[in-house]
């Protein structure tokens, strides 16, 4: 029965703020340290060079986000919000769809990052209060925000980027986006169907009920307004020096919790596939490359994501592609498979504190990517 667990049950998912690798690991760091030495000695650059390649807005956005996150877990908000989700949702089935449904939603109005801020913290406290498939639900959030993100132009980076290039109003650039969009959305309804079991959810015996700090919780939100206007009026030290003020002067323990490995992996990797975009042996290599339309084209832009990320993708390709439709698709798609090809899938991972985040990622987003990309190539051909 539905709150009643059997002392048998395996306990499927475990997610522990204790993991040191989770959703990730550190080793990606130490690898990320690794490229930037052996880039630095094939193409040496000045140290403020180096500081030049990191997108520090980027940075900078990721880190009043993850502040203020921590502000609303420790509210113990979320755990309630859980409760009462639980209260009506009896099936992982129905769960995974409400989350998954939501993530793609947002992403296409909120960006894919800020959805995932907003839904892998929700996500985790239904886990602590029920026995349910944390890894398979947080890949499926990655999954659907990297699918919504791409209908529209603020969706994600490189949807922003494309977009300005082409010079469409926003209704036309979704209309271009929105065949390839239909059927990644298609396959994300398919991955659900098969991947999250239809049985009823059975709750924890006796969680953890965490202490509730409305107070925290308000704040948290305020500051998450306060926080995305500044980040839209291009306010962003004020807005990131008020979020970091606010926490270190009520609570800096708050602060210590920050992912802020996170920012240094995300900074590094701007660093190495700048640099590795950069290099002129790819650049004449990628200029030899017949990409210029078509279903070449969009090959390609799934192919580069895969070692560089969709959005330098989308930045070293568009050069040297003459078909927006075909580089848009590619990139989008190119978000799938490797946890490099988006930095959503990475933001996801770390978030949800995974043990072995990335094995359960990768055994999800591999077949994804290739039903994905076959599909899609049809509408190249």
């Amino acid at each position: 029965m539905r709150g009643q667990p059997s002392p048998e049950a395996p306990r499927r998912e475990i997610s522990s703020d204790h993991q040191a690798d989770a959703g990730g690991g550190n080793w990606l760091l130490w690898i990320l340290v690794g490229a930037a030495v052996v880039l630095g000695v094939v193409q040496p650059q000045s140290p403020m060079d180096y500081v030049r390649l990191v997108d520090w807005h980027t940075i900078g956005a990721l880190a009043g986000l993850l502040a203020i996150t921590q502000g609303v877990e420790r509210s113990g908000m979320l755990q309630s919000a859980a409760r009462r989700l639980l209260s009506h949702t009896h099936h992982e089935h129905t769960l995974a769809a409400v989350l998954t449904a939501s993530a793609a939603l947002l992403s296409a109005l909120v960006t894919n990052d800020v959805s995932l801020f907003l839904l892998v913290p929700l996500t985790r406290a239904l886990s602590q209060q029920a026995r349910l498939p944390l890894a398979r639900l947080v890949v499926l959030l990655a999954l659907a925000v990297n699918a919504g993100s791409a209908l529209t132009p603020i969706g994600n980076p490189q949807n922003l980027f494309l977009w300005q290039l082409s010079g469409q109003s926003f209704v036309g650039f979704m209309g271009m986006m929105a065949p390839t969009v239909a059927i990644m959305l298609g396959w994300l309804v398919v991955a659900w169907w098969l991947l999250v079991p239809r049985t009823p959810i059975e709750l924890r015996e006796s969680p953890d009920e965490a202490p509730r700090e409305p107070r925290l919780l308000y704040v948290s939100a305020a500051l998450f307004l306060v926080f995305v206007v500044a980040l839209d009026q291009g306010w962003l030290a004020w807005g990131l020096a008020l979020v970091l003020g606010v926490y270190a002067l009520w609570r800096p323990r708050l602060l210590l919790a920050v992912d802020w490995t996170l920012l240094a992996i995300i900074a590094l990797m701007f660093i190495d596939l700048r640099q590795l975009a950069a290099l002129p042996a790819l650049a004449h290599w990628v200029s030899q490359m017949p990409i210029g339309e078509g279903w070449r084209a969009y090959l390609a832009a799934i192919v580069t994501s895969q070692f560089i990320s969709n959005v330098p993708a989308a930045i070293l390709l568009e050069r040297y592609v003459h078909d927006l439709p075909a580089l848009a698709a590619g990139v989008s798609v190119g978000g799938f498979g490797f946890v490099i090809g988006s930095l959503a899938n990475l933001i996801a991972l770390r978030l949800a504190k995974l043990p072995n985040g990335l094995r359960e990622f990768h055994k999800i987003s591999f077949p994804f990517l290739i039903v994905c990309a076959a599909s899609a190539l049809l509408l190249r051909l």
